[in-house]
């Protein structure tokens, strides 16, 4: 995009272009197999122009999984249809030798997670390339250690190559606020009236002598 469009793009009713995805060559086309035991390819079927939360874990953690799992859980709930309609979420184990689609499907049972989650596995050389692509610390004794696997969240939209990073245990209010950080540019008349209607609230309150909130108590998802 050259500087005039960008420039009328900041005027212009619909979101402006850019210049999007990573694609395969970064992400990878591996095959992958889900909980649901269907043959999957990363890229092709699961990243290209979707927007996506990913995790890594593995089934028998007794550690930081099962609690990130559990916080996961609430957040699908927050987000409520976006969840495979306009948002999927992954999770990947890290020790693919031991998580074989059954275990997975076990798994994800035992969360009660809902459609539009997929738990994933694959090879080790596959599931240890996207780790390291993915969330690495550029530290060989953290990246190198699958123990360090839990604590964060990758949040990306394909589509406008739009990527975020979020503590995987932090509040659900501030994952939710993370994952939607990645929603596509709304029209501006759309930002403009929703400036408008969150100004007199906050108008409101102040005349009122209230406290005003946070965006971590105005998340309402329809």
């Amino acid at each position: 995009m050259d500087r005039r469009q960008f420039l009328t793009s900041l005027t212009s009713s619909t979101p402006c272009s850019v210049s999007a995805s990573l694609g395969p060559e970064y992400f990878t086309n591996a095959v992958f197999r889900t909980h649901e035991n269907k043959e999957v390819r990363f890229y092709d079927d699961l990243i290209k122009d979707k927007h996506v939360v990913i995790n890594f874990m593995y089934a028998r953690c007794e550690g930081s999984c099962p609690i990130t799992t559990a916080n996961l859980v609430k957040a699908q709930e927050a987000l409520k249809k976006r969840v495979g309609k306009d948002i999927f979420m992954y999770s990947i184990t890290v020790k693919p030798e031991e998580d074989d689609p059954a275990a997975l499907h076990h798994y994800a049972k035992m969360h009660s997670v809902k459609p539009g989650w997929l738990f994933l596995t694959g090879s080790r050389y596959d599931t240890d390339t996207l780790r390291l692509r993915l969330l690495a610390e550029r530290h060989p004794a953290i990246d190198l250690d699958v123990t360090q696997h839990t604590g964060m969240l990758r949040v990306i939209n394909d589509s406008i190559n739009r990527w975020f990073m979020c503590p995987a245990q932090a509040s659900v209010e501030t994952v939710v606020q993370a994952i939607r950080w990645c929603d596509l540019p709304k029209p501006l008349n759309v930002r403009m009236r929703e400036n408008a209607i969150a100004q007199a609230k906050i108008n409101q309150m102040e005349s009122q002598g209230q406290m005003l909130p946070t965006w971590l108590n105005s998340l309402k998802e329809s």
